[in-house]
């Protein structure tokens, strides 16, 4: 039974996942989960998947067939499951609940070479309102707290197949970065009576040192404390604690500057490995105020080592300023 176990130091939340179980062997081997054979995503090889939970598709069509343009299924080694309870529970000093939550792959496109930077636009914009559709539904289910979207692309940054593809996992619990950005936007909130984000993005549009691009809606620009070389940041200029509450437009929006921002990257890194995770407001909680969504961009040029895991200090050799100078000029 996969479950989740809490740190009593830290209160940081780890997920057992006997559904991924590994002996000793599977380790010895960094491709060890990289798929041989045909590509299971791509259209043709549906039953290769677990049965589809949602679809987009031109003119109907029946479920896992040919013919869709975003695909959505189960993953087929969740780290959490959908049945059951939390059930939480101590056992001494420790705290521990059934891994309950959901997994699920979102198939990005039929077109198995695709990347974000030679997408259509109308395809990530398909791509974005699949998240949205999946965060209302999985939003509907008592049990759960919290959705994270993310993307591994390449396999230096995770990724066990080619095909574009990103994930979401719900939780029963908030994920402990998550509550430390939230409760962090909230103090800076209580002490100034403003969005800790809204000022960020104010202040970033006025000295334009480390923006990247901007549109009607949507700013990309590298943190002021960027922990990794070319880290990048996309943010709703417009307060908005929800992605899944953004107005239709927004997420076309989103699209075409996701878009160009991964053309910048393909210029100036060559298709480098990245993960991508929308950080979104927790389901139950009313963050509305203080709380702003964004999606947070980590190409992986470096590999995290000693010194940042034993400290959560990060090394960056490139200056924010520089990286976004890089992929301004790379637009030009």
């Amino acid at each position: 039974m996969t479950e989740l176990r809490k740190d009593p130091l830290t209160s940081r939340w780890v997920i057992i996942s006997t559904e991924r179980a590994s002996r000793p062997s599977d380790f010895n081997s960094e491709r060890r989960r990289r798929h041989a054979g045909p590509c299971p995503f791509c259209p043709g090889n549906e039953e290769e998947t677990p049965p589809e939970i949602m679809a987009y598709r031109n003119g109907g069509g029946l479920p896992n067939t040919p013919g869709w343009r975003v695909r959505v299924v189960a993953n087929k080694f969740p780290a959490l499951v959908t049945e059951g309870d939390p059930h939480r529970q101590g056992e001494g000093i420790y705290d521990r609940m059934h891994g309950v939550g959901a997994h699920e792959i979102i198939i990005e496109t039929p077109h198995h070479d695709q990347t974000m930077a030679t997408m259509p636009e109308q395809q990530i914009e398909d791509v974005l309102l699949a998240y949205r559709d999946r965060i209302l539904d999985l939003k509907q289910n008592p049990r759960l707290q919290y959705v994270l979207i993310f993307k591994n692309h390449g396999e230096a940054a995770g990724a066990s197949l080619e095909h574009p593809h990103s994930q979401l996992i719900a939780t029963p619990i908030i994920p402990k970065l998550v509550r430390e950005e939230v409760d962090g936007a909230k103090q800076y909130y209580d002490s100034t009576e403003r969005c800790v984000y809204c000022d960020m993005i104010r202040q970033e549009l006025t000295q334009k040192k480390r923006v990247i691009t901007v549109n009607d809606h949507f700013v990309a620009l590298a943190p002021f404390a960027s922990r990794f070389p070319f880290e990048t940041w996309i943010l709703p200029r417009t307060h908005d604690a929800f992605f899944e509450d953004a107005r239709r437009e927004a997420y076309a929006s989103l699209a075409r500057i996701l878009r160009e921002t991964f053309q910048r990257f393909e210029q100036v890194l060559s298709n480098p490995p990245y993960n991508w995770v929308i950080h979104t407001s927790p389901f139950r909680e009313d963050d509305r105020l203080h709380y702003h969504w964004h999606l947070e961009i980590t190409p992986r040029l470096i590999q995290v080592a000693g010194f940042e895991w034993g400290t959560g200090f990060y090394i960056n050799p490139t200056p924010p300023e520089e990286a976004a100078q890089y992929l301004r000029d790379a637009g030009a």
